[in-house]
């Protein structure tokens, strides 16, 4: 597809944890004649839903095969353990993996942390989901480590969770073909960046409206205006300027031009 054609709709995927909302939000606002839909997917698949066309772009968690699909990493998660409330570990503020050592801890199979070593002892079987996982914790048979995102989807009354300081960390990313990058894909790219409706990325901008020109105060029809002011300024109203109440013209009144000359009238002694 090239960035030229407009497809009918924009499909997004999102994993688990991810909440795109506030996304979702903004495109209804800037595209309202482009339907966005939803595809849930999981973990394991996410990738592969995008590579098949079935989704344009997609909310995924690192890593990704950067050989073929593009990615913007977006914001790194907390990971924490969940446990029973009653759990030694619920009266701490946080946790290492160390506190864990004795621990059976569950490993999904969709788990996405990027272990070196796997913290605590391993379960007999592995979970398949997060899900199934968090319904063995609530039976009291071990803990999980997860993101944070997952710990709030799959909270439980009777469950909770801690930071665990030296767990790898979750990173979600928004993900697309690298030979699909549309017009549609760029404007999302740019509503997940925070671009402004009139970027130059994207859909062609609104051109800005020309600014009025601002009048000068007193400007137009009408009396007393500044207009008359200046063109009567230079008008000579008849009288001589400066003369003063005894009838000198020019000179400071009581001045020596007044009376200070010698062909002026002598003053009387006293």
């Amino acid at each position: 597809m090239t960035g030229s054609e407009v497809p009918h709709s924009f499909r997004l995927a999102y994993v688990p944890g991810v909440t795109p909302s506030k996304w979702v939000r903004i495109w209804n606002e800037r595209l309202p004649d482009v339907p966005l839909t939803l595809v849930a997917v999981s973990p394991i698949e996410a990738c592969g839903v995008l590579r098949a066309g079935g989704a344009d772009a997609g909310f995924v968690r690192l890593p990704v095969d950067r050989d073929d699909l593009s990615a913007i990493p977006l914001y790194t998660e907390t990971t924490v353990v969940v446990v029973p409330k009653d759990h030694l570990v619920a009266a701490a503020e946080e946790v290492s993996t160390e506190d864990l050592a004795d621990e059976i801890v569950f490993h999904p199979l969709d788990d996405t942390l990027d272990w070196e070593q796997l913290p605590g002892k391993p379960a007999i079987e592995r979970p398949e989901t997060t899900a199934d996982a968090i319904e063995l914790v609530a039976a009291g048979v071990g803990v999980l480590v997860v993101p944070q995102s997952l710990a709030r989807l799959h909270h439980r009354k009777d469950l909770t969770y801690r930071p665990v300081s030296d767990a790898p960390a979750s990173r979600v990313a928004l993900s697309w073909p690298q030979e699909e990058t549309t017009d549609l894909v760029e404007e999302f790219i740019g509503i997940v960046r925070g671009r402004t409706v009139n970027s130059t990325r994207g859909r062609t901008p609104t051109p800005p409206q020309p600014k009025a020109k601002r009048k000068l105060p007193g400007a137009g029809t009408g009396g007393g205006g500044g207009a008359q002011r200046k063109s009567g300024a230079g008008k000579s109203s008849g009288k001589p300027a400066g003369k003063n109440p005894r009838g000198a013209s020019g000179g400071p009144k009581g001045g020596k031009g007044a009376k200070g000359g010698k062909g002026g009238r002598p003053g009387r002694r006293p």
